[in-house]
């Protein structure tokens, strides 16, 4: 294989829809290419991506799978992205890794709830992107009405390059409006048929043309001016007016294939080798510093890794982007974030699970390396004098969790290391120890997606594990002051133990006053403050603590012991053992001994006091509130609202969003456990949905008593 130049390097990221056929789409560019010499099939489990056994359990893609093309004297690096929302990870990665986004539309249903987020993550990242009506040869395929939906949702910017003369089983025509030729193939497809327009035709084709011819005019002065005075273009300014274009996102070209049959793909390859942006074309990324990176093969030699595969007999697979200079197998590089030293002893062009050696990747291009020592999905590789690092690759907040943990108590440690393994191939799958609930929780995307990552634990690992609903991470907190004293006294033999601590507690707020005096059963008490704490609290909210303490009752070197009795039940709340936060304490007075007081006197001393007070100051629970973004067509509207309603959600706006509906809700943690499953079940896997942690508000008096019944009875349990 010869080594691309920069400007010979084209990225290109797949995706759509689950059962969009993205998967066969690639099998039959790699066979046109010639990099395979026959093609598989999902059916088969003999495809180049989705080759991992979870895939070929399933029928599903679960990571994107990176392949490259050879094409018209162009390298192609294209990744097959996972069709499935619960594994939106892949396409993300893979959209900011390349230059060109490539999305396939299921002849059969049109624009699906994939298609939509696709284009909405296109659209954040600004990349050029092409729409593929794919299963043309399908009886339910309505084209017409497909282009007129997308013109709906993506506005006029969708043009056709392309449309079938008939769809349906005996699909095998194409008029092509760019070259103004009809593309026919015989039932195994493969190479095409051109011949001139037919008179039947011809009508349609030239209003086609000229509204392509437009399209691309606008986006160049110059060719605008000729449009105007001609009225035509000639090929050539027509594809560099798509390019630039494409750069723009001012138009999104749309062409027809039928994947399955091999029809439309080396046409579909000739436009991305001659017409989309090269990597030298678009704009530039930046490093962690600011600093803009040019795709420079004379540059600095840089790696960034974006993707970790785990794969049998061979281990970690390293996949890479060159964002600068030349890499060439055995070159030694350093580790910009671990600091560590790595020599990359052969490099790969990649071909799904087969790999092929090269000497040399430059700048803009896609490669993968194997048995490196300290190497991470998201690490910098840097050559000499050379100290850069990326982190522009931001993936989604989770939408469904689980606590995990092994069925085996001996295999805790094997589960942790296995979960730590996996998340490097995907980094959506998030691992937290919550020392706070005790339970080890996974984060993913959806059911499905934290499904997967069981299958692989006890088919791949040999780890039987078992998932839970997560504990809720409450908060308790007072609504009112309270008073409260605890003398803390033991005496068995020589020195015993004395602390004596009265302090009040109130509700704290930011930016309110220091006090100066409470009343409490017609009794005032004067406050002189001696010293004040704020505390930041690891969980949220605050704790501040007041010494008024006057006349010596409480020696100053008690307070750090006194404060410490306070956090302790800070840290494990009266009422359900969850975080207190939003709390001010007042130590006024107290007593103490000569000889039998000492620190851990004073921490049991303050531990009841603040106890007591805590459970006398109105004691309420709080509970997280999430902002919750559903998008859902219109039809399902009415089902998806009432839903949320018996979720506890507070509806805060609708609004309509590329031919859905968005809707706005505050919801409950508590209420979002299943949400996933239950979306998908309403809507027939159409909607989508986004969270993000909001507030702690107060959960309703009802629901309180029940999770402090609750808590007592977990209490009792564990005393037995």
């Amino acid at each position: 294989m010869r080594v691309y130049q920069t400007n010979e390097i084209k990225n290109i990221a797949l995706l759509g829809s689950a059962g969009s056929g993205k998967t066969t789409l690639a099998e039959s560019m790699l066979f046109g290419s010639g990099i395979i010499k026959r093609r598989g099939s999902v059916e088969a489990h003999n495809t180049v991506s989705d080759y991992f056994p979870v895939e070929q359990e399933y029928g599903y893609s679960v990571f994107p799978t990176v392949f490259h093309v050879e094409w018209n004297n162009k390298k192609l690096n294209i990744i097959d992205c996972p069709g499935s929302d619960d594994f939106v990870g892949g396409a993300i990665t893979a959209l900011n890794v390349t230059d060109q986004a490539v999305i396939l539309i299921n002849g059969q249903y049109g624009p699906e709830v994939g298609t939509q987020n696709n284009f909405r993550y296109t659209e954040k990242l600004g990349k050029p992107t092409i729409f593929l009506i794919n299963q043309l040869d399908s009886d339910k395929c309505d084209f017409d009405n497909i282009v007129n939906t997308m013109k709906d949702i993506y506005g006029q910017k969708c043009v056709l390059v392309q449309y079938p003369v008939t769809t349906g089983p005996g699909f095998n025509e194409i008029i092509d409006v760019l070259l103004m030729k009809k593309y026919s193939w015989k039932p195994e497809g493969g190479m095409p048929v051109i011949e001139d327009i037919p008179a039947d035709q011809m009508d349609k084709a030239l209003e086609l043309h000229k509204a392509l011819v437009e399209a691309a005019a606008e986006n160049d002065d110059t060719l605008m001016e000729k449009f105007f005075e001609e009225e035509t273009l000639s090929e050539d300014e027509m594809r560099e007016g798509i390019r630039k274009g494409l750069v723009t996102r001012s138009i999104f070209p749309v062409f027809c294939v039928c994947a399955g049959e091999d029809k439309g793909v080396r046409r579909l390859m000739e436009f991305l080798g001659n017409v989309v942006p090269f990597v030298s074309e678009m704009p530039k990324l930046h490093n962690t510093r600011g600093e803009e990176v040019t795709p420079d093969s004379n540059g600095p030699e840089s790696l960034y890794f974006f993707k970790t595969g785990m794969e049998p007999h061979i281990g970690e697979v390293s996949y890479f982007k060159v964002m600068s200079g030349s890499v060439k197998a055995g070159d030694d590089l350093v580790n910009a974030d671990r600091g560590s030293r790595e020599r990359l002893g052969q490099i790969y062009a990649c071909a799904g699970a087969n790999r092929i050696p090269v000497d040399q990747l430059n700048a803009g291009d896609i490669g993968c390396t194997v048995k490196l020592k300290d190497v991470k999905t998201g690490n910098t590789l840097n050559g000499k004098d050379c100290e850069w690092r990326f982190d522009f690759i931001k993936y989604p907040n989770s939408k469904y969790s689980r606590a995990v943990k092994a069925v085996n108590a001996a295999d805790t440690e094997k589960v942790m290391a296995a979960l730590l393994k996996m998340r490097q191939e995907d980094p959506t799958w998030v691992v937290e120890q919550s020392k706070e609930l005790r339970q080890t929780i996974v984060h993913g995307q959806g059911e499905f997606h934290l499904r997967t990552l069981k299958w692989r634990m006890e088919n791949n690992e040999k780890l039987p594990v078992k998932f839970d609903e997560p504990k809720i991470p409450y908060r308790e907190t007072i609504t009112k002051k309270a008073k409260a004293e605890y003398r803390h006294k033991k005496q068995s033999g020589g020195a015993g133990q004395f602390g004596e601590v009265h302090l009040i507690v109130e509700p704290y707020a930011e930016g309110m006053p220091d006090p100066v005096s409470y009343s409490f059963g017609g009794q005032e008490f004067k406050m002189n403050i001696k010293s004040k704490e704020e505390i930041d609290l690891a969980w949220g909210g605050k704790l501040v603590f007041i010494n008024s303490v006057v006349g010596g009752a409480i020696d100053l070197r008690f307070m750090p012991a006194i404060l410490k009795g306070v956090m302790d039940c800070m840290e494990h709340g009266p009422l359900t053992g969850s975080y207190a936060r939003d709390v001010r304490v007042i130590v006024f007075d107290g007593k103490m001994h000569p000889v039998d007081s000492n620190e851990l006197s004073f921490t049991l001393a303050a531990r009841h006091a603040f106890s007591d007070a805590f459970k006398n100051a109105g004691p309420k629970i709080l509970e997280p509130i999430y902002d919750l973004e559903v998008y859902v067509p219109g039809d399902y509207m009415g089902d998806v609202m009432s839903d949320l309603q018996g979720r506890r959600a507070l509806i805060m706006g609708m609004d309509s969003e590329a031919g859905y509906q968005k809707l706005q809700a505050k919801i409950p943690l508590k209420e979002l456990a299943n949400y996933s499953i239950s979306l998908s079940s309403l809507t027939g896997g159409r909607a989508s949905f986004t969270t993000k942690f909001a507030s702690y508000e107060l959960v309703p008096n009802d629901i309180q008593s029940k999770l402090i019944a609750e808590h007592e009875a977990e209490q009792a349990a564990e005393d037995e």
